[in-house]
């Protein structure tokens, strides 16, 4: 009988193929079966056998369900606090207008020193106190209006506080949960007219009765939660929880665009109570646009719509709050 010689190397015993596969070889691999990357997961199926996912993989969905559920019954799973200005239903963080103004008291004194202290020039924050005042005049005018609206009595929770910042370099203003209100010498310097002072603050005024600060923190924690549950899912290595983070933050931004552009509604409404005129309003985004010739970051790259962009809703908005044209008489 002839011998029969074996090609070298002698081929291994593979285990038999699933039903439906393609080729029992992965190109690049070792074989039918490939082990995970970097050790992660179970090369072996499950005791069930036949399923498609390894041990380690169905633990971690396991875990990955376990942080979104978490974070979604957390967020949306209670009713809402109210808002005590404007009577509606908001998800936020601290649910007590007091542990806002302390958080904003206690963050304060660090935000002034960041911006140089506060402005020497005492005719300047005179002259941002006196717009202040107004404007949470202008508030308690509205208030009283969406009372008879809603029926139900409001009133305003919050401490206001407006400090002008010596920064003459950055051209920002900004308010902290609780009604800390700043602007800083770089902004105020180039308005050209008081309503544009009023514009800027009642803008920030609106974030303080939005309490854009708390929401931002009670989604913050929704979406750190998300995040962790899918970087949980993906690997659960820091890199896949690192990417998984940086989604959560481009869907933040874009809540905090729409922060913006409610808060520019609310300029438009208190600058007009306070006896400005919103139109003024334009006037600080051509400020804004002129400050940041580079034109900044892409939108939706940014936590602010581009200046172009909030002209037309500025625009859009003086026509939906007074679409019988702006009461004469208003200061510019």
């Amino acid at each position: 009988m002839a011998r029969i010689r074996l090609p070298f190397p002698m081929p291994s015993r593979q285990p038999p193929q699933s039903r439906g596969s393609s080729s029992g070889r992965i190109p690049g691999g070792y074989g039918q079966r490939q082990r995970p990357p970097f050790g992660v997961g179970n090369s072996r199926q499950s005791s069930g056998g036949g399923g498609l996912l390894s041990g380690g993989m169905k633990m971690r969905l396991l875990i990955a369900l376990g942080f979104i559920a978490f974070a979604l019954i957390s967020y949306y799973g209670k009713p809402g606090d109210v808002n005590q200005i404007t009577g509606e239903r908001e998800r936020v963080a601290l649910p007590e207008e007091t542990q806002e103004m302390a958080l904003g008291q206690q963050a304060a004194p660090e935000m002034v020193a960041q911006h140089g202290g506060a402005s020497r020039s005492r005719d300047g924050q005179a002259l941002v106190d006196k717009v202040g005042v107004e404007l949470l005049a202008g508030l308690d005018v509205w208030m009283a209006e969406r009372e008879q609206q809603i029926g139900v009595e409001l009133h305003n929770p919050y401490q206001f506080k407006f400090t002008l910042l010596a920064d003459d370099q950055t051209v920002n203003a900004f308010a902290l949960p609780g009604g800390q209100v700043f602007i800083t010498q770089a902004l105020f310097a180039r308005l050209e007219t008081v309503g544009q002072l009023a514009g800027v603050l009642g803008h920030e005024v609106g974030h303080v009765v939005e309490r854009h600060g708390n929401e931002r923190m009670a989604k913050q924690a929704m979406f750190s939660t998300i995040a962790m549950g899918a970087g949980t899912a993906a690997g659960g290595d820091a890199r896949s929880v690192q990417m998984a983070q940086a989604v959560a933050n481009v869907i933040q931004m874009k809540y905090g665009r729409d922060d913006e552009l409610q808060s520019d509604r609310w300029g438009v409404i208190l600058t007009e109570k306070a006896g400005y005129d919103p139109r003024a309003m334009i006037g600080v985004m051509k400020v804004l646009d002129e400050a940041s010739p580079d034109g900044g970051p892409p939108e939706m790259m940014s936590t602010h719509p581009k200046p172009a962009n909030r002209v037309a809703y500025i625009k859009q908005v003086i026509h939906d709050v007074f679409p019988e044209g702006v009461r004469p008489g208003l200061t510019p």
